[in-house]
């Protein structure tokens, strides 16, 4: 009998995507696929990446930087990819994939001790457009992310007037998740999410190679999807206060 164990905890690193798709047509019932197939299957887990990030669930690509902000300049580009344009000088530079902005601040003296945050307020468009003169410069505290196609361009109010140019934008943004690539490579996902996305691919190849499949499927990948956000929350300290007691009061 083994009374040994692995010592390993890194399936979801060697997890290839070949093995994902052999594993999501398993389950329903297809074995020995190739070709158009596979070509197929992997489409369908980019799509099914794409969804999550429709959904807004995909917080481990939660990061973080500091734009670094020039006077009188309103708008900051961050593009998806080097190959659509040079994105905006941040630290760290160089970055690119932003899906949206989740919160931000006016971060003065960011290398010191004396480092300070002003929270800046996130508006929708209509609130931006309203605003007579988007030029207009001051201490920044409001902005308004623009998604295109290839970018996101987040547009500050106020501009940085002499005061401020000196100071960075510190945003928290989420990437968006990885595209598959080649069949060898891993899956831009934590561990807690490989269930849920076999049973996504496989509810997707369902509705391809077994029609009759699609309701059950669909509900199970539901199910797993459903485990995995509850494990993906941030849990916080939980505190017991006892409740008094008096007779006769």
């Amino acid at each position: 009998m083994a009374n040994t164990t692995s010592g390993t905890a890194t399936f979801d690193k060697t997890f290839a995507i070949d093995e994902i798709v052999e594993e999501s047509f398993e389950r329903i019932g297809l074995q020995n696929v190739s070709g158009y197939q596979l070509k197929s299957a992997r489409r369908s887990l980019n799509i099914l990446f794409q969804e999550w990030g429709n959904r807004g669930i995909h917080y481990w690509e939660i990061a973080d930087l500091n734009i670094d902000l020039i006077e009188g300049q309103s708008d900051y580009d961050f593009f998806r990819s080097s190959d659509d344009g040079t994105s905006a000088v941040s630290t760290p530079s160089g970055v690119y994939g932003i899906s949206d902005v989740l919160e931000a601040q006016l971060r003065s003296n960011r290398t010191q001790t004396t480092q300070a945050d002003s929270p800046m307020t996130k508006v929708d468009r209509s609130t931006y457009a309203a605003f007579s003169n988007k030029l207009s410069k001051g201490t920044p505290n409001q902005y308004w992310v623009e998604r295109f196609i290839d970018k996101v361009r987040i547009h500050v109010y106020p501009t940085p007037d002499s005061s401020n140019a000196s100071k960075d934008m510190h945003i928290y943004y989420i990437k968006r998740i990885q595209d598959v690539g080649d069949y060898t490579n891993a899956t831009d996902l934590p561990f807690r999410f490989v269930p849920c996305m076999i049973s996504g691919l496989s509810f997707y190849l369902a509705q391809k190679y077994r029609p009759e499949m699609i309701q059950a499927m669909k509900l199970y990948y539901e199910d797993e999807l459903a485990r995995a956000l509850a494990e993906d929350g941030s849990a916080s300290s939980t505190y017991i206060t006892p409740k008094a007691y008096y007779p006769g009061t």
